[in-house]
């Protein structure tokens, strides 16, 4: 008790400099937590989202813009696919689904992707998950209507029943504008998937819409392949990437994004490296805000030594200060993560449709703070030194 008595009482005498060092903690440990977060949810979440589908095929390029292009919406189409080749993979025996899919419109920057309804009704986005429609129905083939992922239509303020004129390219440009007009028969419910970001329509509408080329009429951008087993794609593998030299078959899809975040993990490593010398600093700071007012605290300490406190009281007293300031940063420090991440959820669901789960258990949010208030504590053990070894006899005499 006389312990956290004196504790209680220093903190509130140096309030300014407890405060000021209690939120550069926070910064430190809400940076280091929401890198730690963001890298180990991310790269689960990329390399085990695949919207149900094990392999893509596409245009002879590579396999990883091949996938960000078919599967997560991003980057450019690397070309197209003849419509005798989705015709043959479709037969194939050692294929069970192929969706074909066709790139080239936006609508205000939410990409327009051609498809068909089976993408809706066959597809399991996640194991016993199929997409549902919270309003309204799928597109009739052939017609001009279209389904909204739900940020998208949540976005671009449409509901069942409004309509839209698609825009040329993948980029918004009001100057390409097409003639046609959709309608939107249905909203998909949110899968935190990258559809959730798409305005699927039928294929054939994005083939012949007007202002493209009308020998690539049949022609599709990917198709979307469920496998009847890993043995199958690896005999695909063989088929087109080593023994052909036209198309690229893209399997699996995690491993190919697990490429990804390998090529950038050195990025990771270097946020994470920032967080730590953030907490190094911080705990510096505490060090250097209790050492500085010793001088201030002799008197007071001499004071207590002669009516009776113990030097291992007063050592105790002055960590255990340290490791106060620690934990009231590291309080704070959830709020600093909330921030942050909530920050970067917002660009990465704007981007790719995928949620992040700012919330979600990682054993950062145990360590980060046990070690922080541990290294404050450590930083405070020099001061703690120096009250220990404070004479009372020369700090009790009277001040001249």
């Amino acid at each position: 008790m006389t312990l956290l008595l004196l504790v209680r009482r220093s903190l509130r005498q140096h309030l300014l400099s407890t405060i000021i060092t209690a939120c550069s903690i926070a910064l430190a440990g809400g940076l280091l937590m929401s890198v730690w977060v963001v890298k180990a949810q991310s790269q689960a979440t990329f390399t085990q989202v695949n919207t149900g589908f094990d392999a893509v095929l596409g245009a002879r390029g590579s396999k990883l813009q091949l996938v960000l292009n078919a599967i997560f919406h991003l980057e450019a189409s690397p070309g197209n696919v003849a419509v005798s080749d989705y015709e043959f993979i479709q037969r194939h025996p050692a294929v069970k689904l192929a969706i074909p899919i066709a790139v080239g419109d936006n609508l205000r920057g939410y990409r327009i992707v051609g498809t068909v309804p089976e993408l809706f009704s066959a597809v399991d986005y996640a194991p016993g998950k199929k997409f549902t429609l919270a309003s309204g129905r799928v597109f009739t083939p052939g017609a001009k209507e279209a389904v909204l992922g739900e940020f998208a239509a949540h976005r671009l303020g449409l509901r069942v029943g409004d309509t839209f004129h698609p825009f040329h390219g993948l980029i918004y440009d009001e100057k390409n504008q097409h003639a046609e007009t959709y309608a939107v028969t249905g909203i998909l419910a949110a899968s935190n998937t990258p559809a959730d970001k798409v305005i699927w329509i039928p294929l054939h509408g994005l083939q012949t819409m007007s202002g493209h080329d009308a020998r690539a009429s049949t022609d599709v951008s990917a198709v979307l392949i469920q496998l009847r087993s890993p043995a199958a794609g690896f005999m695909l593998d063989m088929m087109y990437n080593k023994q052909g030299n036209r198309l690229t078959f893209a399997y699996p899809i995690g491993a190919i994004m697990a490429e990804l975040f390998s090529k950038i993990g050195w990025f990771d490593q270097v946020l994470a490296l920032i967080a730590y010398l953030v907490g190094l600093v911080s705990a510096g700071g505490v060090l250097v805000a209790i050492y500085n007012s010793m001088a201030a605290r002799r008197r007071d300490i001499a004071i207590l030594r002669a009516l009776g406190a113990k030097r291992r009281t007063l050592f105790g007293a002055i960590v255990l200060e340290a490791a106060a300031i620690g934990a009231l940063g590291m309080a704070a420090a959830f709020v600093a993560y909330a921030a942050i991440l909530t920050g970067v959820a917002i660009v990465i669901r704007a981007q790719t449709g995928v949620l992040l789960e700012t919330w979600k258990f990682h054993p950062v949010m145990l360590w980060a703070p046990l070690g922080m208030i541990a290294l404050c504590a450590l930083g405070g053990l020099l001061p703690a030194w120096k009250a220990y070894r404070t004479d009372v006899a020369d700090n009790l005499a009277p001040v001249s």
